[in-house]
């Protein structure tokens, strides 16, 4: 299935989205953390400034999530990682309340008492989770939802190369394709989980090997490019609209920051961004989409003007609204 042009700018504005969304928070969430409190011999305080907490951010990572979301409609639920930001703005979720919930403010998706690896979003049908692999049981408990209400909505699990070395990794495999559940699970393969190379934890090359042990379709995307991640993702997403049961997709994709804001990234080769860089996606799809006549310079302009305003206008929403009353911290909790 070829993307159409109005698939493919949707695309190239997320992305572009996704991108400068990324690149602010992970200045953003600086403030208040370095130099003055280094200089006065203080360690780096991961709980100062604006946005406290830890941060997982997906610079690099753009393709995986809008290749599959540009099939997705709102009834079809994602879930996400510890690394969510990209697949809840492919997905839909509002910039404004999901940088607010990173701020602890009470207009966030949960009244700023989740944080960034803990977005839930039912009106788009968004969640995530901190925990590694624990995105794939409640999309196999989403699919069974859709089946049973005999719906052709689908369900899809995003984790990482690492994940799938957890037993919730083959349990949900096994269990989706069984009850033939319409779940499309996708792997980012970014090479590295945390710190630990995909070469030193994993016995073979391609994740998506292993789905004929579980009676599914394995298709591997070699390349990070959103336009090959929405080809393959199609046939997938059409047989799980069918009935006919689930779908393994794994794609190579680049990881430009660390494994958290702050990481020293002492275990990369030196040169290693700096090459994957090289191969950016988003230029190279906005030279794609020049050199077809789908997209002029002055539309380029204007794509990324309108995804930058989106973003500041994000970012201020979440700086100027207010912090929960101290009796919040005992409401929406179970006793």
């Amino acid at each position: 299935m070829q993307a159409s042009k109005e698939k493919l700018l949707w695309m190239y504005e997320k992305m572009v989205e996704i991108r400068h969304y990324e690149e602010t928070m992970a200045t953003v969430y600086l403030e208040g953390k370095l130099p003055p409190q280094i200089q006065k011999g203080l360690a780096f305080d991961i709980g100062s400034g604006p946005v406290p907490g830890e941060m997982h951010l997906a610079a690099g990572q753009e393709p995986v999530a809008v290749g599959i979301c540009a099939h997705l409609i709102k009834e079809d639920t994602v879930v996400g990682t510890h690394r969510p930001h990209h697949f809840a703005i492919a997905k839909g979720v509002p910039l404004d309340r999901m940088t607010a919930e990173m701020f602890g403010k009470v207009t966030g998706l949960g009244k700023g008492k989740g944080g960034h690896m803990h977005l839930f979003d039912p009106d788009h049908k968004f969640s995530c989770s901190g925990i590694i692999g624990a995105s794939l049981p409640p999309a196999c408990g989403a699919g069974l939802a859709a089946k049973k209400m005999g719906k052709d909505w689908v369900a899809v699990a995003f984790f990482g190369e690492g994940a799938a070395n957890q037993g919730s990794f083959h349990e949900s495999l096994n269990l989706a394709a069984l009850w033939k559940l319409p779940v499309i699970f996708v792997c980012e393969d970014n090479k590295w989980a945390i710190s630990v190379p995909k070469s030193n934890a994993t016995s073979i090359e391609w994740v998506a090997d292993r789905a004929s042990a579980y009676g599914m379709p394995g298709i591997r995307v070699a390349n990070n490019d959103p336009i090959e991640v929405f080809e393959a993702a199609a046939p997938a997403i059409e047989r799980a609209r069918q009935g006919k049961g689930p779908s393994l997709i794994e794609v190579k994709t680049d990881r430009y920051l660390g494994h958290f804001q702050g990481d020293a990234e002492v275990y990369r080769p030196k040169d290693e961004v700096s090459n994957l860089r090289k191969n950016d996606p988003i230029p190279k799809l906005a030279a794609a989409l020049k050199k077809g006549k789908q997209m002029s310079e002055a539309e380029d302009k204007a794509i990324v003007a309108r995804a930058h305003k989106r973003v500041a206008d994000a970012f201020d929403f979440a700086r100027k609204s207010d912090y929960p009353m101290a009796q919040a911290a005992l409401e929406d909790v179970f006793v």
